[in-house]
Protein backbone atom coordinates (compact mmCIF):
# COMPACT_ATOMS: atom_id res chain seq x y z
CA UNK A 1 0.00 0.00 0.00
CA UNK A 2 1.32 3.36 -0.65
CA UNK A 3 1.97 5.77 1.78
CA UNK A 4 -0.37 8.05 3.45
CA UNK A 5 -1.46 11.68 1.64
CA UNK A 6 -4.29 12.59 3.85
CA UNK A 7 -5.93 12.05 7.38
CA UNK A 8 -9.04 13.32 8.22
CA UNK A 9 -12.78 12.56 9.48
CA UNK A 10 -15.59 12.65 6.92
CA UNK A 11 -18.21 13.36 9.05
CA UNK A 12 -22.46 13.64 8.63
CA UNK A 13 -22.04 12.35 4.85
CA UNK A 14 -25.43 13.35 2.56
CA UNK A 15 -25.79 11.05 -0.40
CA UNK A 16 -28.37 11.65 -2.94
CA UNK A 17 -28.71 9.35 -5.27
CA UNK A 18 -30.09 9.36 -9.26
CA UNK A 19 -30.23 7.14 -11.91
CA UNK A 20 -28.39 8.05 -15.14
CA UNK A 21 -28.16 6.53 -18.58
CA UNK A 22 -24.51 4.83 -18.89
CA UNK A 23 -23.84 7.03 -21.46
CA UNK A 24 -23.91 10.53 -20.10
CA UNK A 25 -21.32 8.98 -17.73
CA UNK A 26 -18.59 8.20 -21.10
CA UNK A 27 -16.81 11.30 -21.00
CA UNK A 28 -15.65 11.10 -17.11
CA UNK A 29 -14.91 7.70 -17.69
CA UNK A 30 -10.96 7.06 -16.75
CA UNK A 31 -8.92 4.59 -19.24
CA UNK A 32 -9.11 1.11 -17.29
CA UNK A 33 -12.04 1.40 -15.60
CA UNK A 34 -15.81 0.22 -15.96
CA UNK A 35 -19.03 1.73 -14.64
CA UNK A 36 -20.30 -0.68 -11.22
CA UNK A 37 -24.29 -0.60 -11.06
CA UNK A 38 -26.21 -1.18 -8.14
CA UNK A 39 -28.20 -4.49 -8.52
CA UNK A 40 -31.94 -3.76 -6.83
CA UNK A 41 -32.72 -7.48 -7.45
CA UNK A 42 -34.86 -6.09 -10.81
CA UNK A 43 -32.52 -4.11 -12.71
CA UNK A 44 -29.20 -2.47 -12.75
CA UNK A 45 -28.78 0.94 -11.78
CA UNK A 46 -26.02 2.92 -12.70
CA UNK A 47 -26.28 6.10 -9.64
CA UNK A 48 -24.24 9.67 -9.66
CA UNK A 49 -24.34 10.91 -5.81
CA UNK A 50 -24.55 14.75 -4.92
CA UNK A 51 -22.73 14.32 -1.80
CA UNK A 52 -22.24 17.03 0.94
CA UNK A 53 -19.80 16.13 4.05
CA UNK A 54 -17.87 17.73 6.59
CA UNK A 55 -13.81 17.55 6.33
CA UNK A 56 -13.01 17.96 9.81
CA UNK A 57 -9.09 17.27 11.76
CA UNK A 58 -7.37 17.64 8.41
CA UNK A 59 -3.39 16.43 8.38
CA UNK A 60 -1.38 16.66 4.72
CA UNK A 61 1.32 13.77 5.49
CA UNK A 62 0.36 14.26 8.85
CA UNK A 63 0.98 18.14 9.16
CA UNK A 64 -2.05 20.21 10.24
CA UNK A 65 -2.46 23.57 8.08
CA UNK A 66 -3.71 26.09 9.75
CA UNK A 67 -7.45 27.42 8.90
CA UNK A 68 -7.27 24.18 6.52
CA UNK A 69 -8.68 21.73 9.20
CA UNK A 70 -12.24 22.22 9.63
CA UNK A 71 -14.55 22.64 5.70
CA UNK A 72 -17.57 21.28 3.99
CA UNK A 73 -17.12 19.82 0.96
CA UNK A 74 -20.10 19.17 -1.76
CA UNK A 75 -19.21 16.53 -4.88
CA UNK A 76 -20.70 14.62 -7.41
CA UNK A 77 -19.53 11.30 -7.74
CA UNK A 78 -19.92 8.05 -9.73
CA UNK A 79 -19.27 4.60 -8.98
CA UNK A 80 -16.53 2.21 -10.62
CA UNK A 81 -14.72 -1.15 -10.85
CA UNK A 82 -11.33 -2.04 -11.70
CA UNK A 83 -10.12 -5.57 -12.72
CA UNK A 84 -6.73 -6.54 -11.63
CA UNK A 85 -4.27 -8.66 -13.53
CA UNK A 86 -5.13 -11.60 -10.71
CA UNK A 87 -8.62 -11.21 -10.90
CA UNK A 88 -8.89 -8.94 -7.76
CA UNK A 89 -11.79 -6.02 -8.24
CA UNK A 90 -11.30 -2.76 -6.54
CA UNK A 91 -14.49 -0.82 -6.24
CA UNK A 92 -14.12 3.03 -6.55
CA UNK A 93 -15.54 6.08 -7.20
CA UNK A 94 -14.96 8.97 -9.97
CA UNK A 95 -15.30 12.73 -9.20
CA UNK A 96 -17.35 14.75 -11.69
CA UNK A 97 -16.50 18.16 -9.54
CA UNK A 98 -15.81 19.27 -5.78
CA UNK A 99 -16.55 22.46 -4.76
CA UNK A 100 -14.99 23.21 -1.35
CA UNK A 101 -14.25 26.87 0.25
CA UNK A 102 -10.09 26.66 0.24
CA UNK A 103 -8.14 27.58 -2.83
CA UNK A 104 -5.21 26.30 -1.07
CA UNK A 105 -6.94 22.60 -1.14
CA UNK A 106 -8.44 23.42 -4.78
CA UNK A 107 -4.90 24.02 -6.37
CA UNK A 108 -3.24 20.97 -4.30
CA UNK A 109 -5.85 18.82 -5.34
CA UNK A 110 -5.67 20.28 -8.91
CA UNK A 111 -1.56 19.81 -9.31
CA UNK A 112 -0.71 16.49 -7.41
CA UNK A 113 -4.17 14.41 -8.65
CA UNK A 114 -5.74 16.57 -11.70
CA UNK A 115 -9.02 16.27 -9.22
CA UNK A 116 -11.94 18.37 -10.38
CA UNK A 117 -12.05 21.01 -7.34
CA UNK A 118 -13.17 24.52 -7.65
CA UNK A 119 -13.51 27.20 -4.99
CA UNK A 120 -17.18 28.82 -3.91
CA UNK A 121 -18.01 29.67 -0.41
CA UNK A 122 -19.79 27.30 1.57
CA UNK A 123 -21.86 26.56 4.90
CA UNK A 124 -23.01 23.85 7.02
CA UNK A 125 -25.79 23.16 9.95
CA UNK A 126 -25.88 20.06 12.21
CA UNK A 127 -28.25 19.75 14.83
CA UNK A 128 -29.12 17.03 17.15
CA UNK A 129 -31.74 16.34 19.40
CA UNK A 130 -33.43 12.96 21.35
CA UNK A 131 -35.77 13.26 18.23
CA UNK A 132 -34.27 14.14 15.17
CA UNK A 133 -30.97 14.94 13.54
CA UNK A 134 -30.82 17.74 11.06
CA UNK A 135 -27.78 18.19 8.98
CA UNK A 136 -27.60 20.89 5.81
CA UNK A 137 -24.89 21.79 3.57
CA UNK A 138 -25.05 24.82 1.56
CA UNK A 139 -22.76 26.52 -1.29
CA UNK A 140 -23.12 29.16 -3.24
CA UNK A 141 -22.64 29.31 -6.59
CA UNK A 142 -22.82 32.11 -9.64
CA UNK A 143 -24.85 34.00 -7.37
CA UNK A 144 -26.92 31.38 -6.27
CA UNK A 145 -27.55 29.28 -2.95
CA UNK A 146 -27.37 25.93 -3.80
CA UNK A 147 -28.73 23.33 -0.78
CA UNK A 148 -28.42 19.73 0.24
CA UNK A 149 -30.36 18.62 3.73
CA UNK A 150 -31.70 16.00 5.61
CA UNK A 151 -33.91 15.34 8.39
CA UNK A 152 -33.04 12.20 10.30
CA UNK A 153 -33.72 9.75 13.28
CA UNK A 154 -30.89 10.46 15.61
CA UNK A 155 -30.58 6.79 16.26
CA UNK A 156 -27.81 5.58 14.33
CA UNK A 157 -28.13 1.67 12.50
CA UNK A 158 -25.77 -0.59 10.87
CA UNK A 159 -25.91 -1.02 7.37
CA UNK A 160 -27.16 -4.74 5.93
CA UNK A 161 -25.63 -6.11 3.87
CA UNK A 162 -26.05 -6.38 0.65
CA UNK A 163 -28.01 -3.08 0.53
CA UNK A 164 -27.99 0.02 -1.28
CA UNK A 165 -26.12 1.95 1.73
CA UNK A 166 -23.04 -0.73 1.44
CA UNK A 167 -23.15 -0.42 -2.10
CA UNK A 168 -22.66 3.49 -1.94
CA UNK A 169 -20.48 3.49 0.98
CA UNK A 170 -17.93 0.12 0.41
CA UNK A 171 -15.88 1.81 -2.80
CA UNK A 172 -12.55 2.02 -1.33
CA UNK A 173 -10.73 3.29 -4.57
CA UNK A 174 -10.61 7.06 -6.44
CA UNK A 175 -9.78 6.99 -9.98
CA UNK A 176 -9.16 10.17 -12.11
CA UNK A 177 -8.98 10.98 -15.65
CA UNK A 178 -6.06 13.33 -15.90
CA UNK A 179 -5.42 15.59 -18.61
CA UNK A 180 -3.19 13.49 -20.11
CA UNK A 181 -5.75 10.78 -20.85
CA UNK A 182 -4.20 8.59 -18.42
CA UNK A 183 -5.25 7.20 -14.74
CA UNK A 184 -4.55 7.84 -11.74
CA UNK A 185 -5.57 5.61 -8.57
CA UNK A 186 -5.21 5.99 -4.95
CA UNK A 187 -6.62 3.94 -1.78
CA UNK A 188 -9.06 5.18 0.81
CA UNK A 189 -9.36 3.58 4.19
CA UNK A 190 -11.86 3.72 6.83
CA UNK A 191 -14.10 1.54 8.59
CA UNK A 192 -17.55 0.66 7.42
CA UNK A 193 -20.64 3.34 8.94
CA UNK A 194 -23.16 3.90 10.62
CA UNK A 195 -26.14 5.33 8.74
CA UNK A 196 -29.10 7.31 10.09
CA UNK A 197 -32.96 6.80 9.04
CA UNK A 198 -34.19 9.76 6.80
CA UNK A 199 -37.22 10.82 7.51
CA UNK A 200 -37.16 14.17 5.03
CA UNK A 201 -34.62 15.75 2.47
CA UNK A 202 -34.30 18.35 0.71
CA UNK A 203 -32.37 19.13 -2.63
CA UNK A 204 -31.97 22.49 -4.41
CA UNK A 205 -29.19 22.45 -7.01
CA UNK A 206 -28.74 23.48 -10.91
CA UNK A 207 -26.84 20.42 -11.58
CA UNK A 208 -26.97 22.05 -14.96
CA UNK A 209 -24.66 24.97 -14.27
CA UNK A 210 -22.60 23.18 -11.69
CA UNK A 211 -21.73 20.01 -13.85
CA UNK A 212 -22.37 20.33 -17.34
CA UNK A 213 -25.65 19.63 -19.66
CA UNK A 214 -25.05 15.91 -19.18
CA UNK A 215 -26.60 16.39 -15.65
CA UNK A 216 -29.23 19.02 -16.26
CA UNK A 217 -32.05 16.77 -16.37
CA UNK A 218 -31.32 16.13 -12.84
CA UNK A 219 -32.43 19.47 -11.32
CA UNK A 220 -35.97 18.73 -11.67
CA UNK A 221 -35.62 15.26 -10.81
CA UNK A 222 -36.26 13.48 -7.68
CA UNK A 223 -33.57 11.25 -6.16
CA UNK A 224 -34.02 7.43 -6.36
CA UNK A 225 -32.89 7.60 -2.84
CA UNK A 226 -30.95 9.80 0.37
CA UNK A 227 -28.86 8.17 2.80
CA UNK A 228 -26.90 10.05 6.01
CA UNK A 229 -24.15 8.46 6.98
CA UNK A 230 -22.22 9.21 10.53
CA UNK A 231 -18.72 8.98 8.74
CA UNK A 232 -15.29 8.13 10.86
CA UNK A 233 -12.14 8.75 10.51
CA UNK A 234 -10.23 8.28 7.07
CA UNK A 235 -7.23 7.91 5.34
CA UNK A 236 -6.42 8.46 1.68
CA UNK A 237 -3.47 6.81 0.45
CA UNK A 238 -0.48 8.67 -1.93
CA UNK A 239 -1.87 8.16 -5.67
CA UNK A 240 -0.17 6.04 -8.52
CA UNK A 241 -0.29 6.02 -12.41
CA UNK A 242 -2.46 3.14 -13.60
CA UNK A 243 -0.24 1.13 -16.49
CA UNK A 244 -1.68 2.35 -20.40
Amino acid sequence: MSGTFLTAEWRKLIMAQYALDPAALAPWLPRGVELDYFNTGREQRCYVSLVGFLFDRVRLKGIAVPFHMRFEEINLRFYVVRTEADGARRRGVVFVREYVPRAAISLTAKWLYDEPYQTVATKHRIAQSDRSLDVSYEWRYRGQWQKLSVEANPQAQLMAEGSEEEFLTEHYWGYTKRRDGSTSEYGVEHPRWMVYPVASFEVCADFGAMYGDAFAGLTSQRPASVLLAEGSAVTVRAGRYLPA
